[in-house]
């Protein structure tokens, strides 16, 4: 998947693409503050660099697309309602710009945070 062959050549979608688009989506939803990394290699290297894609996760499995993100709600927001908005802006977003089928979009929340109130 992510690979489609026309008359004029090939076009190759990566992995990096997808997860940028979905990061771009993400920070555009209401209630999520932040990415969380996937794992503590992940979390060591994303403090070391600023990638984008550091709390997603973009897997092929055949011509199916299924997408994990890590996220950081805001305290005292509806979790439920803040996990099925990014899922559904992520599908939105991911779908339009490729115009390919997502299979799935899974949203583990990693934490909470409680804002600054001054």
């Amino acid at each position: 998947m992510g690979e489609e062959n026309t008359s004029l050549g090939g076009i190759h979608i990566s992995p990096n693409a997808i997860s940028t688009i979905a990061y771009y989506a993400i920070l555009q939803s209401y209630g999520v503050v932040g990415l969380a990394p996937k794992n503590l290699a992940d979390g060591i290297v994303s403090s070391i660099t600023r990638e984008p894609s550091r709390g997603i996760s973009v897997h092929y499995k055949g011509d199916q697309i299924d997408i994990d993100i890590h996220i950081i709600v805001e305290y005292g927001t509806r979790i439920n309602s803040v996990a099925v908005s990014v899922a559904n802006a992520v599908r939105f977003q991911v779908e339009k710009a490729l115009g390919l089928h997502i299979n799935s979009v899974n949203v583990h929340v990693a934490g909470l945070r409680i804002s600054n109130t001054d």
